[in-house]
């Protein structure tokens, strides 16, 4: 689990492999390829076997894609990535351009020549990007055109790594709170109030949420890869790697779940024909699309059937994360202490920081892994959104500078997900100024009341109105949902400037993160996890509304808040907020932090 800083990849990556690809392509008869950041199963974290685009390109950003041409190349990424990119794509084989503001469709647009064809591997991409990318090669003159083999797994070869064949193991009823049948039940009449007779499922965490299993194949997350068609009736058929299948899961899994091998699967699919077959465009890749219609089934595109369930969390799961944020915020706050004391009289460089964070991470005994790689930026490298030190970027944090430290962890009791900024030495004026408007926003979204139905779009402004005030902002999102002992980003609920359909319901766990990062200079979050309440009356008034329970304990650096910024009730706010870290974590602690702890959280 321990996090590492060398760079998997190089810059020699692409000179060295990107050869190899353009042979495979012309044997083939292919004047160009794509090549997607995306796996068969649309993960965030992705197996080395299943990595292509660092293999193709050196880079390891979680987002990005890249075309390969017969004469010239493209690496697409988005603004986290602008550093990195730079420092492991050689920028003589690859153009760098931006994943959003045109990416690939304009390059293809562009780039691509009449008659010539681009092929794709349609295990990869969503049909929706598909047509898209179709478009945009059609109005070069070019053709997209599908490939059964892969060439860059063709040139990759032998040295390609193995498929993960982690051990598939039951997550038990004391943390899931329900049982896979009774699960499986409910999903599959929700199926069949779709007009469906069954749905197709290829994303690891409705695999596992829905079958009560978790696995080990993706880094930072506890996914199984497989696939699975769960039927109206509630009965399913899961497709393992026989690898995977430990002894006791055929038993825990139960009768109704007939266990096959993923070459099984397009058999399974064609048995469909004649069946109406729900299926998620935004989790599935074409070739689901296109296998189905050509075995004659009626494919109703429409979202998974497991996410909005696995969103509401059940009050089994919600009283283990409780459990997990309680552990979880004992660790930070030891590593809060060592930042206050040693780290202050000798400031840390952030690859330290990082590992002496994981190891009270790992002291607990209770850690599975991280939830993913922890983001330490000290200075300006805290205001790159989605740092990530290197032995290369490695940066020491100065006196009178600002260190950010985002991190997570992964118990089976639940998922973390914090951020905290701290002040090196004397923070500025203006640091203490940004970082209290920052607060404000955390505070006024921790605090909000709101009526069933209400999006987190709705509730956004919130969040960025003190910082909006003085002519501020932050590009990212301020929400993302959270799994619970599953992936740190799940939806389909999220708190963002971005339109979103979907309504917070009881149970669903978000973050609140908002944020300000000053280029060159130093980067600001401040981030808890909280999770929707039932709507409840409020004295005095005619409807009943939701609100948050902030499940994140740990204490905010009240060096870098201003006071008077502050009103009357923000300043009550935080004194209860971290009443309640000292009740909670406090008697978790030593003597000598818990002597600390109640000094850094007096009232303000």
């Amino acid at each position: 689990m321990r996090q590492t800083f060398d760079e998997t990849t190089d810059r020699s990556f692409g000179p060295r492999h990107v050869p190899l690809i353009r042979a495979a392509m012309a044997r083939q008869g292919l004047d160009g390829f794509l090549v997607p950041h995306e796996d068969e199963h649309q993960n965030e974290y992705l197996p080395a076997a299943n990595d292509r685009l660092a293999w193709a390109t050196g880079f390891t950003g979680s987002a990005g894609a890249a075309v390969i041409l017969k004469d010239k190349a493209a690496v697409f990424v988005d603004g986290r990535y602008t550093l990195q990119v730079r420092d492991q794509v050689d920028a003589g084989l690859f153009e760098i351009r931006d994943l959003v503001e045109g990416g690939v469709p304009a390059y293809l647009e562009a780039a691509a020549g009449r008659g010539q064809k681009i092929g794709y591997d349609p295990r990869l991409h969503s049909p929706d990007a598909l047509a898209q990318l179709r478009s945009a090669a059609a109005k070069a003159g070019a053709e997209l055109t599908p490939v059964n083999d892969n060439p860059l797994d063709l040139a990759w070869g032998a040295e390609r790594p193995a498929q993960p064949v982690a051990p598939v193991v039951p997550h038990p009823a004391e943390v899931s709170g329900e049982d896979s049948a009774a699960k499986r039940a409910r999903v599959g009449a929700a199926v069949a109030g779709k007009g469906a007779d069954a749905a197709v499922l290829t994303a690891p965490a409705s695999i596992a949420w829905l079958f009560n299993v978790r696995g080990g194949d993706v880094i930072r997350s506890p996914l199984p890869l497989g696939q699975a068609i769960l039927s109206k009736d509630g009965s399913a058929r899961l497709f393992l790697d026989p690898a995977k299948v430990t002894p006791e899961l055929p038993a825990w899994l139960g009768n109704q779940v007939r266990l096959e091998t993923p070459d099984e699967l397009p058999a399974a699919l064609a048995e469909l024909k004649g069946q109406s077959v729900l299926v998620d465009p935004a989790q599935s890749s074409a070739w689901y699309f296109d296998t189905l219609q050509a075995a004659g089934a009626k494919v109703i595109r429409g979202e998974d059937p497991c996410a909005l369930p696995r969103a509401c969390k059940n009050a089994v799961e919600i009283e283990g994360t409780r459990r997990a944020h309680a552990r979880d915020g004992a660790a930070l706050t030891r590593f809060l202490h060592w930042l206050a004391t040693e780290g202050q009289a000798n400031p840390p460089d952030e690859i330290t920081a990082v590992r002496k964070l994981e190891g009270f991470r790992e002291a607990t005994g209770a850690l599975k892994d991280l939830s993913f790689d922890t983001i330490a930026g000290a200075a300006s490298n805290g205001a790159i959104v989605h740092y990530r030190p290197t032995e290369r970027l490695n940066r020491r944090a100065e006196a009178g500078s600002l260190l950010l430290v985002d991190s997570g962890a992964q118990y089976l009791d639940g998922t973390t997900d914090v951020t905290r900024t701290v002040a090196i030495g004397e923070p500025t004026a203006e640091m203490r100024q940004r970082f209290t408007l920052v607060l404000k926003g955390h505070l006024a979204l921790a605090a909000v009341r709101f009526p069933p139905g209400t999006t987190g779009s709705a509730l956004d402004a919130l969040a960025r109105h003190a910082l909006w005030m003085h002519g501020l902002d932050y590009d990212h999102g301020t929400g993302h949902g959270v799994g619970s002992y599953l992936g740190v980003h799940e939806g389909p609920q999220r708190i963002s400037k971005a339109p979103n359909t979907v309504a917070l319901k009881p149970g669903m766990i978000l973050s609140n993160e908002p944020g300000y990062y000053k280029e060159g200079g130093y980067g600001i979050r401040i981030e808890n996890l909280q999770v929707v309440t039932p709507a409840e009356p409020i004295p005095g008034g005619e409807r009943p509304m939701h609100g948050f329970e902030t499940l994140t304990l740990a204490p905010i650096d009240r060096r870098l808040i201003d006071r008077d910024l502050l009103s009357a009730a923000e300043r009550a706010q935080l004194d209860a907020y971290h009443a309640r870290v000292r009740e909670v974590i406090g008697p978790q602690l030593e003597p000598e932090v818990r002597t600390w702890l109640d000094k850094v959280t007096e009232t303000i």
